[in-house]
């Protein structure tokens, strides 16, 4: 079994800060790209950024500039630092990994973490 648990959401004034960070744990042979993706009330499940388990990066546009994502391969995990935090960033934000563990590459999810901008 494959688990991915974040932390770090919260409530924060619009121009502040926060960090989010997902770890992996469970029969994980390999896990290739990891992301994150948000949603809000009413609307789709966006990517927000997702990193390759080489490095290579790529970002929503409405985040472009703000946020960064970065892994640590040796701890199964990923983090988004966000900056310049925006009242329309509010989401429920979910951590998502390609895992390799055993016969085949499978989809994961985390259970979510909600982060509020105040304006």
């Amino acid at each position: 079994q494959v688990q991915l648990v974040e932390s770090g959401g919260g409530l924060v004034q619009a121009g502040g800060s926060l960090r989010l960070s997902c770890a992996a744990s469970g029969s994980i042979i390999s896990i290739n790209a990891m992301g994150w993706y948000r949603q809000a009330p009413g609307k789709q499940r966006e990517l927000v950024a997702a990193i390759s388990s080489g490095g290579a990066t790529n970002y929503g546009n409405s985040v472009k500039g703000r946020f960064t994502i970065s892994r640590d391969n040796a701890k199964n995990t990923v983090y988004l630092q966000m900056n310049s935090l925006k009242p329309e960033d509010t989401a429920v934000y979910i951590c998502n990994a390609h895992i390799y563990s055993g016969s085949y590459v499978s989809d994961y999810w985390g259970q979510g973490t909600q982060v509020t901008v105040s304006s």
